[in-house]
């Protein structure tokens, strides 16, 4: 448990950090949330800031208040932008984790472990390496890490994609696409390439609660770690679960009429990438690290099935 532990969630009002806040203050921690957004406390031991992460707000709540464990959850595009603010960070807490991503892994081991190789250290096309600002920033940002700052308390954590009401994810679709396909009685076209492939998806109550759990434990210093609940469903299963809670209707079919049939795809460079780089692979992960590190089994994760059904309940309350 980790009552007495105080922790930071920069930029962590949004889909995993909603779900970590939630398992910390679980595991008895106190949580203070820095966001843009404006939000209410209903925890005594949970506090929002509402700002954004500058070093000099960064700067003055440390002056105040040092925390035993800090979730950075910030996108760096450039590594020159993380090294302004780790040294900050990181002599303010006992406990860093830096978020990354799965996305960071090239398709060349199944299933993938921590060690597979990177997209950063395998892709040769010059274009993406100068110019993709996701997978290849985080990357970089692990390297920094590893050759500037080893021996400090830091942790990498790589999430799959991690869906809450925030952001329902079907393969390249997002939420709102799915519903108005619902509504409208439209279906939804999916490559059959990817019908058998497992689906780099996991719920955000699976995924924070494992990036909460990885916090203060003496093994994940200096590691890095895939989240993920380890459930292993295809994308084909994972779209019968929409078909079966939304009414969508689901057509397969081959590779050039998905994306005729999502011509953004084409159009705009990072969203090719992604398909390209990503959502086209088979994500088979290896989730037996972080299961043994955090000490989490099957039992203690919910099923994609019913992150999904919770995710449309939230969605229809809020609105």
């Amino acid at each position: 448990m980790y009552t007495d532990k105080k922790v930071l969630l920069i930029a962590g009002g949004g889909t995993l950090g909603t779900y970590v806040s939630k398992e910390l203050l679980r595991l008895g921690a106190s949580v203070d949330v820095i966001c843009p957004e404006e939000k209410v406390s209903d925890n005594e031991r949970l506090t929002f800031h509402r700002s954004m992460a500058t070093g000099e707000f960064l700067s003055d709540l440390f002056s105040k208040t040092r925390y035993d464990g800090i979730v950075n959850f910030i996108h760096y595009n450039e590594v020159e932008d993380y090294d302004k603010i780790h040294p900050l960070l990181i002599k303010n807490t006992d406990h860093l984790i830096f978020l990354s991503s799965y996305r960071v892994y090239a398709d060349m081991q199944h299933p993938i472990t921590e060690e597979a190789p990177r997209l950063l250290d395998v892709i040769t096309d010059r274009d993406f390496l100068e110019n993709e600002k996701y997978a290849v920033s985080k990357a970089r940002c692990e390297d920094y890490l590893r050759s500037k700052h080893s021996g400090e308390p830091w942790t990498i954590v790589r999430p799959v994609i991690s869906f809450s009401k925030l952001r329902l994810d079907l393969l390249m679709y997002s939420g709102d696409r799915i519903l108005r396909a619902a509504e409208k009685g439209e279906e939804l076209l999916m490559p059959s390439l990817a019908k058998n492939y497992v689906a780099g998806l996991d719920w955000a109550g699976n995924s924070g609660k494992l990036i909460a759990n990885l916090l203060f434990k003496k093994d994940a210093i200096g590691e890095a770690f895939s989240i993920y609940s380890g459930h292993g469903l295809t994308w084909g299963e994972v779209s019968e679960s929409y078909e079966k809670l939304t009414g969508v209707h689901i057509r397969w079919c081959g590779e050039d009429e998905f994306l005729a049939f999502n011509p953004d795809i084409q159009a705009n460079k990072a969203r090719g990438w992604a398909w390209k780089h990503d959502r086209r692979y088979n994500r088979d992960v290896d989730a037996s690290k972080v299961l043994r590190v955090t000490g989490l089994t099957e039992k203690d994760f919910d099923s994609v099935e019913y992150g999904i059904k919770t995710e449309l309940s939230n969605i229809k309350r809020r609105i």
